[in-house]
């Protein structure tokens, strides 16, 4: 299926969950932030959250810093 994850196009399998997402993106153990057609998906809703043909995902991740 295909998705678009930070404005750009991802091929991702049928029912892929943010937490494969997430884990394709190499960023498993980040603080981040998961937006799915601009809703917020909480931490704990991202192992069961699956994801359909044509969904807009946003992924910011925080960068410490002094």
């Amino acid at each position: 299926m295909q998705v678009q994850v930070n404005g750009e196009g991802m091929e991702l399998p049928d029912g892929a969950t943010i937490a494969a997402l997430i884990e394709r993106l190499t960023l498993t153990g980040k603080r981040l932030a998961v937006e799915v057609n601009e809703d917020i998906v909480p931490r704990s809703q991202h192992p069961d959250f699956a994801l359909s043909e044509g969904d807009r995902v946003e992924v910011v991740h925080a960068i410490g810093g002094g």
